[in-house]
């Protein structure tokens, strides 16, 4: 009995140190509020990582070379947003489901935390990057200052970075509330837009997904997102899909590799048919002044050589959950011009 009771003395001492050592350093609890609070600061359990160090200097993007890669998934990521763009990638995705007026990040309705939104996750860090980027700027004096807003890469302050924003909730509610959310950053000249007669180009262009309804999209006389037209399509002249989709109304054109083009054969080859199907969609979309954008592309073995041929044959951006090894690769590709 002394025994069992020295033992639960011992716990709840040592209970006590912990909770006083947690509040003392303010150890976040969840895995989002963690990520937030070391936004900038020292990751907990580990050094700061290069963009967190930068982004405690006003990240500048210093050094980063932007590379055609699409972050799948960004929101599953350690930082959200910050991974993608230490490796330099142009463009990023983020889930969201619409719940009590907020836009939730997650992939299925039963991962979503109130915490995690589209705008703290993305918009806000947007605006603070961009913000940082363009010091002799004031982005919130009401001004639209298109066509002068530097983008996040300073080694190409050309380069857009796009936020391709797949709905997972109804687009008749969502829609509506993702445009609001977008308001203020079109206010200020960060968004690439449809003006009703061109299109001008923003440091950071918004695609919408899944979900989004194109019809609605269409008929904005003010586009600020564009849409993921469905590459499957027939895009020879006169077609529907060549009348419907369009630069001033389209930015990629996605379609599951799996699904459309089928797997390669046991030695990670395409046939002469998946080949020509291939070279077929990226010729029609392009036609359009479309980016083209496989995902659900085959892993494990022979990867890299659907990736080769996929880069061979003209694919704008390699949707990618490693961005290690995407970045090693597309610097392979590079090293070979």
């Amino acid at each position: 009995m002394e025994d069992q009771a020295y033992c639960q003395s011992a716990l709840a001492v040592t209970l006590l140190v912990l909770v006083s050592q947690l509040q003392r350093d303010r150890v976040p609890v969840s895995h989002v509020q963690q990520i937030l609070a070391t936004w900038g600061t020292r990751a907990v359990g580990g050094p700061p990582t290069t963009l967190q160090e930068k982004r405690s200097g006003n990240f500048d993007g210093t050094g980063i070379k932007p590379i055609p890669c699409h972050s799948h998934n960004d929101y599953e990521r350690n930082m959200p947003l910050y991974d993608a763009l230490n490796t330099g990638c142009i463009s990023v995705e983020a889930d969201i489901w619409l719940q009590d007026g907020q836009l939730l990040i997650g992939h299925e309705k039963n991962s979503i935390d109130p915490a995690r939104t589209l705008k703290s996750l993305y918009l806000d860090p947007l605006v603070s990057i961009l913000s940082d980027r363009n010091p002799d700027l004031d982005l919130n004096d009401g001004t639209d200052h298109s066509g002068s807003v530097k983008g996040v890469f300073s080694t190409d302050a050309s380069t857009a970075l796009v936020l391709l924003v797949d709905i997972k909730s109804e687009s008749v509610d969502s829609l509506p509330v993702l445009m609001d959310q977008l308001s203020p950053l079109r206010d200020q000249g960060l968004l690439t837009h449809f003006d009703g007669s061109q299109t001008i180009q923003g440091p950071l262009t918004v695609v919408g997904t899944g979900n989004t309804n194109f019809d609605t999209i269409y008929n904005e006389k003010d586009r600020t997102i564009f849409f993921d037209a469905p590459l499957d399509n027939d895009w020879s002249e006169d077609s529907p899909a060549s009348k419907a989709y369009n630069k001033d109304n389209s930015y990629y054109a996605s379609v599951s590799f799996d699904k459309s083009i089928g797997k390669p054969n046991f030695l990670g080859d395409l046939s002469d048919e998946q080949i020509k199907k291939v070279k077929d969609q990226i010729q029609g979309a392009h036609d359009r002044r479309l980016k083209v954008r496989y995902y659900d592309t085959p892993g494990g073995f022979g990867k890299e050589s659907i990736q080769e041929r996929l880069w061979k044959e003209g694919v704008d951006v390699l949707n990618r959950d490693d961005l290690k090894a995407a970045k090693e690769f597309l610097d392979k590709q590079e090293e070979r011009l």
